[in-house]
């Protein structure tokens, strides 16, 4: 089969594009488009062409893997967009599944379009740090007028086939055979004369004011992004100026985001993504069990937040807790939750008793005994999740799988109280573990490569996103954020403020500073896994300044007080005079005298020691990847997306000027970052070379 399938039906020539799975414009393409466009402009009984995907889907956009290709090898999407505009005969863009990104253009530059009433178009460019580039930001806003034509830029969100038809970007819906509608449509309309030409169409709504709105709106909705402020420019000059030269801006403006740092590194965790899934050993073969039926032992707020997850997936679920009056505070929370979301518009009533009929309250474990999965969310304390495991052992059907959602302890250690162990593993939910993304699936030493593979399966059907990791203290995210806090506690220590620490991780791009996100999760939840190390260790028990806060009651957020003050009913930060007092007087104790540090110096010590932290997890292969490590930081830690996440960035910032940096500020380097500076490598090249073994 052709890559461009030609066929007739009657006088119209059918262009199917085959290049599965997606029908991306990639090398082959567009050479079959135009071989296509030049039998039907030599067969004068051609009177139409209709361009249609084979497969599931319409062209879903650009092969991103040819973004970093030479010019000249790289497939000329503009050039055909620009024979199709000028093309003598009618041309009907026939769309099913998705026409995104450069398959929209594509359809832009057609005369007509029809299209399935469920297919979505959309132009997500501004994702991948990158704007439309063939067209787009000059042909969209002359359908469907700047304001709409911007909101879809720069939200990068398609909309369905039914909402385009009524904006006018969809000439017509096809119910049932989309190629016999568009053969039809076709045939209608191809003596229309003039042809349509969306070239030709002035901007609707494109006002001084609407474009002074949005570049404020864009000071916070993409804070430090250069890719939406290109697309506000380019809709200016549609709205203002000739289309030829905003197609010329359009061409300067797109290679311009295409070669920032900020789409290397969007592209860097598009591609990051589709990695994290490739695991050694597990192949398609491996046995995956159903997971009909979820136990979770705690119904505080971990636990609470875990179960919805399973509810909101449409799998029954038994909570259990020791105490009625916990049992029943964890309902009334999970109920509230689900009312909250309703109130704003996201969930029916109706559906909020169907999610908590799912739901089964229980005091006794032994009403775990059918479950597949059951998830223990008691807090972190090794001997009470070792007698829940052990519990579990006797309770627990075969087959089951035992996972905890310990964020610090040593899965090993739990496993090793059980007879199953390759049944048991680790399920690190982030919290609220409702809202956030990121699940943490951690493989212990015996986790059956079964039990692994069914834990991902099932990641992907509650909506996280899983990365496999490796057993040590904190697993990868929070082992690389104790590096982090330290690196905090010590600015603070030699002089900085807590609120100007956090300024310079806002200045990267993070929406939360170290301490706010401190007083946000809780100070007792690291005082006591520092305290338990400290124990496990045979070491002392920490005492720096932030212990100490802790030790006066103030524990974040939830006491409205931390490193922080909090008015009532307030999540807004505010300088404490208390702690204030309390870093002075500790500082006084260890002799140290404060000094100023820039926000450089602060934003540097803080960013590196992330990657240096994530250097080491790497080389002992608590990680697979570096890009796995930049996944879990993106989706778990509010690492801004359009710098890669901490091991893309510190590449971006040449690991030789990291190493260099690091040693200035009294920091030891990781062996293999220093390794990698001295070879001239970067994190990426160092994934490649380990994945070819």
């Amino acid at each position: 089969m052709s890559i461009v399938e030609q066929s007739r039906q009657g006088n119209v020539l059918i262009l199917t594009v085959n290049n599965p799975p997606v029908n991306a414009f990639s090398p082959g393409v567009p050479e079959g488009l135009h071989a296509g466009l030049d039998v039907a402009e030599k067969d004068e009984s051609i009177r139409a062409v209709v361009i249609i995907g084979g497969g599931r889907t319409f062209i879903a956009g650009a092969d991103i893997r040819t973004f970093n290709l030479p010019r000249e090898q790289a497939p000329d999407l503009r050039g055909f967009i620009s024979r199709l505009d000028q093309f003598p005969k009618a041309t009907v863009a026939a769309i099913h599944g998705t026409a995104l990104g450069g398959g929209l253009e594509v359809t832009l530059a057609c005369h007509y379009r029809v299209a399935v009433p469920d297919a979505q178009l959309g132009l997500p460019e501004v994702k991948l740090g990158v704007l439309p580039g063939a067209g787009g930001t000059q042909r969209l806003p002359r359908v469907v007028g700047a304001a709409r034509a911007l909101e879809m830029m720069l939200s990068g969100t398609p909309i369905k086939a039914t909402q385009a038809h009524q904006l006018g970007l969809v000439d017509e819906l096809i119910e049932g055979d989309l190629l016999a509608g568009a053969v039809k449509f076709a045939s209608e309309h191809a003596d229309a004369r003039p042809l349509p030409r969306i070239s030709e169409r002035k901007v609707e709504g494109g006002t001084p004011d609407l474009f002074t709105k949005v570049r404020q709106d864009i000071k916070k909705t993409h804070k430090g992004q250069l890719s939406p402020t290109y697309i506000v420019d380019l809709v200016e000059i549609a709205s203002s100026k000739a289309f030829a030269d905003g197609w010329a801006a359009e061409a300067r403006l797109f290679v311009m985001a295409k070669d920032s740092p900020q789409s290397r590194a969007l592209r860097h965790v598009f591609f990051a993504d589709r990695e994290r899934a490739k695991i050694p050993g597990i192949t398609k073969e491996t046995p995956v069990s159903e997971i009909r039926k979820v136990g979770v032992i705690g119904a505080g707020t971990m636990g609470g937040g875990i179960a919805m997850n399973y509810l909101n997936a449409g799998i029954p679920v038994t909570i259990v807790e020791t105490a009625p009056e916990n049992l029943e505070r964890g309902l009334a929370t999970i109920r509230r939750n689900y009312e909250n979301t309703a109130r704003k518009g996201r969930l029916t009533l109706d559906e909020v008793e169907q999610r908590l009929a799912l739901l089964t309250p229980t005091l006794d474990m032994a009403d775990l005994a059918d479950a597949d999965l059951i998830i223990e969310a008691v807090f972190e304390n090794m001997e009470v999740k070792k007698d829940i495991f052990t519990r579990l052992d006797r309770v627990a059907k075969p087959g089951a799988i035992l996972a905890t959602n310990t964020s610090t302890l040593d899965i090993n250690e739990i496993a090793a109280v059980t007879k199953r162990p390759e049944s048991v593993i680790g399920l690190h939910f982030f919290s609220p573990a409702n809202v956030m993304k990121l699940l943490e699936i951690v493989r212990a030493d015996q986790t059956s490569p079964s039990v692994l593979a069914t834990s991902l399966k099932m990641a992907k059907t509650i909506g996280k996103v899983g990365v496999v990791v490796g057993v040590c203290n904190g697993f990868v995210g929070n082992r690389m954020l104790y590096a982090y806090r330290e690196q905090a506690n010590r600015l603070v220590l030699e002089g900085a403020r807590p609120q100007d620490v956090d300024a310079a991780m806002h200045a990267l791009g993070l929406p939360m500073g170290p301490f706010e996100m401190s007083d946000m999760a809780g100070l007792d939840i690291g005082y006591m896994a520092r305290r338990e190390q400290a124990k496990k260790d045979g070491r002392p028990l920490p005492d720096d300044w932030l212990d100490r806060v802790v030790e006066l009651g103030r524990k974040g957020q939830k006491t409205r007080g931390g490193v922080y003050d909090y008015a009532e009913g307030s999540r807004t930060p505010t300088p404490s005079p208390v702690v204030e007092q309390l870093v002075a007087d500790y500082r006084a104790e260890k002799g140290v005298r404060g000094r100023e540090i820039t926000p450089e110096e602060t934003t540097k010590r803080l960013a590196y020691a992330l990657m240096n932290e994530g250097a080491k997890i790497l080389q002992e292969g608590i990680a697979l990847r570096s890009s796995d490590i930049d996944v879990i930081y993106v989706n778990g830690y509010g690492f801004p997306a359009y710098r890669g996440g901490p091991m893309q960035y510190a590449s971006e910032q040449g690991l030789g000027n990291v190493v260099k940096d690091l040693e200035s500020y009294g920091m030891t380097p990781a062996p293999l970052l220093k390794t990698l500076a001295s070879e001239g490598k970067t994190f990426a090249q160092y994934d490649q070379e380990r994945a070819k073994g």
